[in-house]
């Protein structure tokens, strides 16, 4: 049987992942945003993927030293190539996991 708190935890968990993507998606419905804000926001999701992606494909995680030429790195690179010229999301997916499993079986990662 589940204890009063842990059903406690899993609502107020629920409320604090809730709460902060639904007050600004209906507190900006209502309102116009200016020209210059909406294209400044869509820079956001790019430049997070970045942040996470790029020190991964560079980095080596163990000594954080720079190797460009790492087969994660060099994967990305046709990945973004398909992704640009298709943006195709699902496709983009595919052809990195196909590329990413060649890489592994001929380049022994």
């Amino acid at each position: 049987m589940v204890s009063k708190e842990y059903l406690a935890v899993i609502l107020g968990m629920g409320l604090v992942t809730f709460l902060p993507r639904w007050l600004p998606l209906v507190y900006l419905t209502r309102r116009s945003l200016p020209s210059w804000l909406v294209e400044w926001l869509d820079f956001i999701p790019a430049a997070i993927l970045s942040a996470i992606l790029l020190p991964a494909l560079v980095t080596d995680s163990a000594a954080r030293s720079i190797e460009l030429w790492r087969p994660e790195f060099i994967v990305a690179i046709p990945t973004f190539v398909f992704a640009i010229l298709t943006k195709s999301l699902g496709g983009t997916v595919i052809v990195g996991m196909v590329l990413f499993g060649l890489a592994e079986k001929f380049l022994n990662i």
